[in-house]
C-alpha cells in the first residue's frame, strides 16, 4: 500500500510519406516507458542531431536523440534528469521559440511537476543539468513555458487556477499572478511570430490572449466548450491558433483582428468534434509542400537545411524524407496511442469555410512531379501556404489523426 503507483506508457515514432499510396503514416519504432505527460522536439539541431524532450510519470525529463540507421531513424536515450522523487513531470518547453534567439545563448528546458514546482534545466555536453527549482503553485503545475522573446521569463499554470510569470534570475517571487482563469490553467504558448503575445488555455473552457505589457486583463477571450489542454500557434500563418479542447475536439482560431487591434473576438476557422474521445494533443507540421530544384542535394541525416540554425524555422527541416534522407526534428509534438482505426471519414467544409480532411489513402497530399518536403523558409515563394498539415491525438479511442487543412 505504501508503494507509489506505477504508470506505464509508450512512445511511438512514425514516418510520413506523401508518396505512399496505401497509408501516409508508417510506425517505425515503439518504446515502452513510464507514462508520458508531455514531449517536444528541440527546433534547432543539438550536436548535429534532432533531440526530443520527454516529461514522464517517473518525475524525469529524458532527452532522446534521433539517429539514422540504414535510412530508418530511431530514438535513443541521450540523457535524463530526475526532477523530484514521487512526483510526475507534467510539462516541458525549450528556449528556442523566437527567430531573435542568439545562437550563443545556452539551451534550456523549463518543466513543471505534480507537486506544483517548476524546474529550470540547462542542456550541456554531459547531459541535463538542473539549475533552479522553486515552488510555483499549491497543486499540480500543469504547464510551464518560456517567453520566446525573453527567455529569462517563464510562465506557469496550475490546478489552483493561477497563471504566473517568473524571472528565472530571481525565481522565488512571481513577476505577476493572474486569477483571470476560473479553473486550472493547463496550456500556455508565447507567440513565436509577434513579441509580447501570449495564449493561455484552461479547464474553464476558454482561450485567453494577452499582451504581456498588461497582464491584468486579456485582450481576447474565446470560449471553446471544452477544456483547453494544448495550444499551438501556426508556424507560418501568424494569427492562426490551434486548440485541443478535450471533449469538444479541436478548434482553429483566426486571431488576426484581435492581435492587430488588441480588441474584439477571434473567429473560428474550423471546429471539429471527434465522437467518443477527448482530444489532448494537437500540433501543426512545420513542413510545407513546395517545388525544389531538381539538383538540390539532400543533407545528411540529422543535419539542418542551409538556414540560420538559431531560428525557429529550423524546425521546418522536420520529420520527413527528402530523397532517401531524413532531415532534422520531426513535425509534431504529440503523445499518441495505438489503435487500428487511425483515420475517420473526410469532413466537408461549409460553403465559404476552410475545409478540413483527414489524410487517408484517398486524401493524401497531392503534388505535381518534382515536389518534395522542404524548408518553407528557404522556398517560401514556391510554397502553397493555403494548405497545412496538423495532427491530433485522443483519449478513450487511442487514435492519432493526421489532417490536411485548406485555409483558402
Amino acid at each position: 500500500m505504501d508503494e507509489p503507483q506505477v504508470r506505464l506508457g509508450r512512445l511511438y515514432l512514425y514516418s510520413f510519406s506523401e508518396d505512399s499510396s496505401a497509408c501516409p503514416l508508417v510506425e517505425i519504432q515503439r518504446r515502452d516507458t513510464s507514462a508520458i505527460l508531455d514531449m517536444k522536439w528541440c527546433h534547432v539541431p543539438v550536436a548535429g542531431h534532432a533531440l526530443l524532450g520527454v516529461a514522464d510519470a517517473g518525475g524525469s525529463i529524458e532527452l532522446l536523440r534521433l539517429v539514422g540507421s540504414e535510412n530508418v531513424p530511431t530514438l535513443h536515450l541521450s540523457s535524463s534528469c530526475v526532477l523530484e522523487e514521487h512526483c510526475l513531470a507534467l510539462s516541458l518547453d525549450w528556449s528556442t521559440g523566437s527567430a531573435s534567439r542568439e545562437s550563443d545563448q545556452p539551451l534550456k528546458i523549463v518543466s513543471s511537476d505534480s507537486k506544483g514546482q517548476l524546474h529550470l534545466l540547462q542542456v550541456e555536453e554531459a547531459g541535463l543539468q538542473a539549475t533552479a527549482t522553486w515552488q510555483a503553485h499549491r497543486f499540480e503545475a500543469w504547464v510551464a513555458a518560456f517567453n520566446y522573446w525573453q527567455t529569462e521569463i517563464v510562465y506557469s499554470g496550475g490546478d489552483d487556477g493561477l497563471l504566473k510569470g517568473w524571472d528565472t534570475r530571481t525565481p522565488g517571487t512571481p513577476v505577476f499572478t493572474s486569477e483571470r482563469h476560473s479553473m486550472g490553467v493547463c496550456s500556455i504558448q508565447s507567440s513565436p511570430h509577434q513579441e509580447g503575445i501570449l495564449a493561455t488555455g484552461s479547464y474553464d473552457e476558454h482561450v485567453l490572449l494577452w499582451d504581456i505589457r498588461n497582464m491584468e486583463q486579456p485582450f481576447a477571450d474565446m470560449p471553446t466548450q471544452g477544456g483547453v489542454w494544448r495550444l499551438k500557434w501556426h508556424p507560418s500563418q501568424h494569427h492562426v491558433l490551434l486548440a485541443a479542447c478535450m471533449h469538444n475536439g479541436f478548434t482553429i482560431f483566426n486571431c488576426r483582428k484581435a492581435v492587430e487591434e488588441k480588441q474584439g473576438a477571434c473567429t473560428v476557422s474550423v471546429s471539429h468534434k471527434l465522437p467518443n474521445s477527448l482530444v489532448y494533443g494537437a500540433d501543426w507540421s512545420w513542413l510545407t509542400s513546395c517545388r525544389l530544384p531538381q539538383t538540390q542535394p539532400a543533407p545528411p541525416v540529422g543535419s539542418s537545411l542551409p538556414s540560420d540554425p538559431g531560428t525557429q524555422t529550423a524546425e521546418a527541416a522536420n520529420n520527413l524524407k527528402v530523397g532517401s534522407q531524413l532531415l532534422g526534428p520531426p513535425s509534431f509534438d504529440l503523445l499518441v496511442g495505438h489503435d487500428g482505426e487511425a483515420y475517420s471519414k473526410p469532413q466537408s467544409g461549409a460553403k465559404g469555410r476552410p475545409c478540413l480532411q483527414p489524410l487517408t489513402e484517398d486524401t493524401i497530399l497531392s503534388n505535381s512531379p518534382g515536389t518534395k518536403i522542404c524548408d518553407f523558409d528557404l522556398y517560401l515563394e514556391t510554397a502553397n501556404l493555403d494548405s497545412s498539415l496538423l495532427a491530433t491525438c485522443s483519449f478513450y479511442n487511442h487514435a492519432l489523426h493526421l489532417w490536411k487543412w485548406d485555409s483558402s
